[in-house]
C-alpha cells in the first residue's frame, strides 16, 4: 500500500535570510530574450507565443537576496510518498520540490540529489537551489516559489489509496495551481497530475515547465531530429539532433558553454525524455500530450559552467544537467489561458533500461519500445482520465501550510476552487494591511515606523487604493501599482503627493515633536521610488540627489540599537538594499564622494558581505585607487546573489588588470566577445 509520512531531511544549508524590502520597480533582468534577427524564422505559433505577454516586472513579488554562503546542518521538513517500488521525498517548504526519487528494487537514485541547500540567484525573484524535480509556473525562468512554502495534504487517489496534493497561489499571474503525486500499488512510476486554473473573467498568460535534475554523465534521449538551440548570446536557431556543429550534443559533457536544446517533437509522437548512463540505466519522464515541450539544459565544460556547478553544491561532487517538459516548444513562450478555464495533464516518472549507444533512430526505437512495454502510452492517458475526477477532491489531513495570498484573493473575489482550499487561517502579517483595506476600506499604518511591506498591484487592488484615503502610505502603494501597470506619470504624481502630504504633516507639528525618528512617516520609501523613476528616465543627477536624501532620511529615522549582525533584520535589510542602490546611482552620476559617504554609513556586517566587497572595489576604482581595488580581489570575496549570466565581476577585473580573470571569479556562460 502507498504510504505518506513526515520526515526531517538534515543537510548543510545556507539560511534564506530576509527578503529585499524595496519593491522591484526596475525592468526584469531577464536572460531569456531573443535576438530580433531570429524572429523572422520562427513558426507562426511560436512567434505569437514569444510575443504574448512576456513578464516585465516581478511585482507584487519581492526579491529574495538575503542569503549567504555559510552553511550549517539544518533540518528540512519533508514528506515521503512510498510504495513497494519507489520512494519520493518532497520538500513542501521549498516549492514542493521532489528532492529524491529512489527505485527500491535496484536501489538506484533516479535524480541528481544535491547534498547541500545553497541558494543562488537563478529564480525570477532570486533565491533558487539545484537538484531534484521542481514545478515552474508563472513566467520564463525558475519560479518565484522555488524557496517558498506550498500547501500540502492527503487526498483520495483513483486506485483507492492516497495522493499527496501540493497547491499554491502563483502571484505573478494570479493563478492557483495544484500538483497531485501518487504511486499505484506495485507501480514503478510516480504519477503526477497537474492543473492550472484561471478563475478570472479575462484571459491570463500562463507557463509551465517541470524541471528534472539528473547526473550529467548521461545520454539524453527525446523523440526528435531537430531542436531549438538557445544560449547566453540570446540567439535562437534550429539545429539537427543528435549532432550539431559536428558534435553529438545529446551527451551533456560534449558542450563547452551553457545552452538550452528545445526538442522539436513531432505532433504524432509520444511525449517523453530520458537520461541514461553508459550501462543504459536512468530516468524517463513521459506525459499526456498537453505537455508538449521537451528540453535539455547543459552547463558545459568551460570554466564558467564548471564554476557554477561548484557554486551550487560542494566542490568535488558530481555535476548535473536538466531535462524538462513544458506546455509549449520553448521556455521563451507563454500561452493564453482563457477566462474561467483550466489546463491539466498527467506526467509519469520512473526507471528506464535501454541501450544508449548507437544510431540515433535505433536508440530511440529501442528506448521507446522499452518504455511502451513498461508503461504503455494508453495507460498514461487512462491514468489521466482516472485522476481528473479526483482533482476536485477535498483535501484531508493538512501536512504543510503555504502562504496566505490565495486566501486573501479568495476572500476578495469569492471564488470557489474545489480541491484547492485557501484557508482563512493562513492569513498572516503580510496580508494584514490588505485584509484591512478589503474589509475597512483603508490601509493600516505599520507600527513603529517599520519599512512598508509589499504592494498588491492587480487591478482590483489598485482600484481600492485609488478610492481609499490619500495617506502618504496609500500614495506610496498606489504609485507602485500604477508603475506596474505602465502608468508611470501617474505613479510619479502619486509619490509626489505622498511627499507633499508628509511635508504638510511636518509643518503642522511643533518643532519639538518634529524631531527624532518618531516624528512622522518616513520619507525614504517615496524618495527611493522617485529616484528609480528618475534613473529610468535618464535623469541621473536628480536620481542621485533623491537617493542620497532617501538614505539620509532612513539613517535619521531608523530606530536606535545595534548596527551589526545582531540588529533588527528588517532595518539591516532595508539599509543594505537602499544603500547599495544609492551607491550605484551616485557612481553613475560621477559623485564618488557622495557614494563614499553612503558606504561609510553602512553597517560593518553589511560592508563585509560579498556583494558589498564588489561594490567597494567599484567605488575604489571610481576614485582612481586601482591598486586598492585590485587588492579587494586578492583578499577574496563571494557575491552570494550573483545573477545567472551576470558579467559585472569580469568587467571590473578587466578595468583593473590585463591578466586572465581568476578561476574563482569566472562565471561567464558564453565565449569572450572580441
Amino acid at each position: 500500500m502507498t504510504t505518506i509520512r513526515r520526515e526531517v531531511l538534515t543537510l548543510p544549508a545556507a539560511p534564506l535570510g530576509p527578503d529585499n524590502p524595496l519593491p522591484p520597480l526596475r525592468p526584469l533582468d531577464e536572460a531569456h530574450r531573443i535576438d530580433d534577427r531570429d524572429r523572422a524564422d520562427l513558426p507562426r505559433d511560436m512567434a505569437r507565443q514569444v510575443d504574448y505577454e512576456p513578464l516585465r516586472s516581478l511585482l507584487p513579488v519581492q526579491v529574495r537576496d538575503g542569503y549567504g554562503r555559510g552553511r550549517a546542518p539544518s533540518g528540512l521538513d519533508a514528506l515521503v510518498i512510498e510504495n513497494d517500488r519507489l520512494r519520493a521525498t518532497v520538500l513542501p517548504a521549498l516549492g514542493g520540490r521532489i528532492a529524491s526519487l529512489r527505485h527500491k528494487p535496484t536501489d538506484r537514485e533516479l535524480l541528481y540529489v544535491n547534498p547541500v541547500l545553497q541558494p543562488a540567484n537563478f529564480a525570477l525573484n532570486g533565491a533558487w537551489f539545484s537538484g531534484g524535480i521542481e514545478w515552474n509556473i508563472g513566467a520564463t525562468g525558475h519560479t518565484t516559489l522555488s524557496c517558498s512554502p506550498v500547501h500540502a495534504a492527503r487526498v483520495p487517489a483513483p486506485d483507492g489509496g492516497q495522493m499527496l496534493r501540493l497547491w499554491e497561489w502563483e502571484r505573478l499571474r494570479d493563478l492557483p495551481f495544484q500538483v497531485d503525486l501518487w504511486l499505484p500499488d506495485g507501480s514503478d512510476f510516480l504519477y503526477v497530475g497537474a492543473r492550472i486554473r484561471n478563475p478570472h473573467e479575462h484571459p491570463v498568460p500562463t507557463y509551465w515547465w517541470s524541471n528534472i535534475a539528473v547526473p550529467e554523465d548521461r545520454r539524453v534521449l527525446a523523440p526528435a531530429d531537430e531542436a531549438w538551440h538557445f544560449d547566453y548570446e540570446h540567439r535562437l536557431r534550429r539545429v539537427p539532433v543528435p549532432e550539431y556543429d559536428g558534435i553529438d550534443r545529446t551527451y551533456p559533457l560534449n558542450s563547452t558553454y551553457a545552452a538550452d536544446y528545445f526538442y522539436e517533437v513531432p505532433d504524432d509522437r509520444r511525449r517523453w525524455i530520458a537520461a541514461l548512463d553508459e550501462h543504459g540505466h536512468g530516468l524517463v519522464q513521459t506525459s499526456t500530450d498537453v505537455l508538449r515541450g521537451r528540453k535539455l539544459f547543459v552547463w558545459g565544460t568551460g570554466p564558467g559552467g564548471r564554476r557554477w556547478q561548484e557554486w551550487l553544491t560542494e566542490p568535488g561532487t558530481g555535476g548535473y544537467c536538466e531535462i524538462q517538459a513544458g506546455l509549449v516548444r520553448t521556455q521563451l513562450e507563454h500561452v493564453r489561458l482563457e477566462a474561467e478555464s483550466e489546463v491539466s495533464w498527467l506526467e509519469a516518472y520512473g526507471p528506464l533500461d535501454a541501450p544508449p549507444e548507437g544510431d540515433w533512430h535505433s536508440v530511440l526505437r529501442g528506448a521507446e519500445d522499452r518504455l511502451e512495454a513498461d508503461l504503455p502510452r494508453a495507460d498514461v492517458d487512462g491514468a489521466y482520465d482516472a485522476w481528473l475526477p479526483y482533482a476536485d477532491a477535498e483535501p484531508g489531513e493538512r501536512l504543510a501550510t503555504g502562504s496566505g495570498w490565495g486566501a486573501l484573493e479568495v476572500l476578495r473575489a469569492g471564488w470557489k476552487l474545489p480541491g484547492t482550499p485557501f484557508y482563512e487561517d493562513t492569513l498572516g502579517e503580510q496580508q494584514r494591511p490588505w485584509l484591512h483595506l478589503l474589509r475597512a476600506g483603508s490601509l493600516s499604518e505599520p507600527e513603529h515606523h517599520e519599512p512598508p511591506g509589499g504592494t498588491l498591484v492587480a487591478r482590483p487592488w489598485r482600484d481600492m487604493l485609488e478610492t481609499t484615503a490619500a495617506t502618504p502610505l496609500a500614495e506610496y502603494h498606489l504609485g507602485v501599482a500604477q508603475w506596474h501597470g505602465g502608468d508611470r506619470a501617474q505613479a510619479v504624481r502619486s509619490w509626489e503627493r505622498g511627499l507633499q502630504s508628509l511635508q504638510d504633516l511636518e509643518s503642522a507639528r511643533s518643532p519639538r515633536s518634529a524631531r527624532g525618528p518618531g516624528a512622522a512617516a518616513d520619507r525614504w520609501p517615496l524618495l527611493r521610488c522617485l529616484a528609480v523613476a528618475d534613473r529610468e528616465e535618464g535623469h541621473h543627477e536628480r536620481a542621485a540627489d533623491r537617493y542620497a536624501e532617501a538614505f539620509a532620511d532612513l539613517c535619521a529615522r531608523r530606530p536606535d540599537g545595534p548596527r551589526d549582525a545582531g540588529g533588527d533584520d528588517r532595518w539591516t535589510a532595508v539599509a543594505a538594499a537602499l544603500g547599495g542602490e544609492a551607491i550605484g546611482a551616485l557612481l553613475a552620476a560621477g559623485r564618488t564622494a557622495d557614494a563614499r559617504a553612503v558606504w561609510e554609513r553602512l553597517e560593518p556586517a553589511t560592508r563585509a558581505r560579498g556583494r558589498f566587497r564588489l561594490t567597494e572595489a567599484e567605488l575604489l576604482a571610481a576614485e582612481g585607487r586601482r591598486e586598492e581595488a585590485r587588492a579587494v580581489f586578492d583578499e577574496g570575496f563571494e557575491v552570494a546573489d550573483l545573477r545567472e549570466g551576470a558579467e559585472s565581476i569580469g568587467v571590473l577585473w578587466a578595468r583593473l588588470d590585463n591578466a586572465p580573470l581568476p578561476a574563482r571569479y569566472d562565471f561567464r556562460m558564453r565565449p569572450d566577445r572580441e
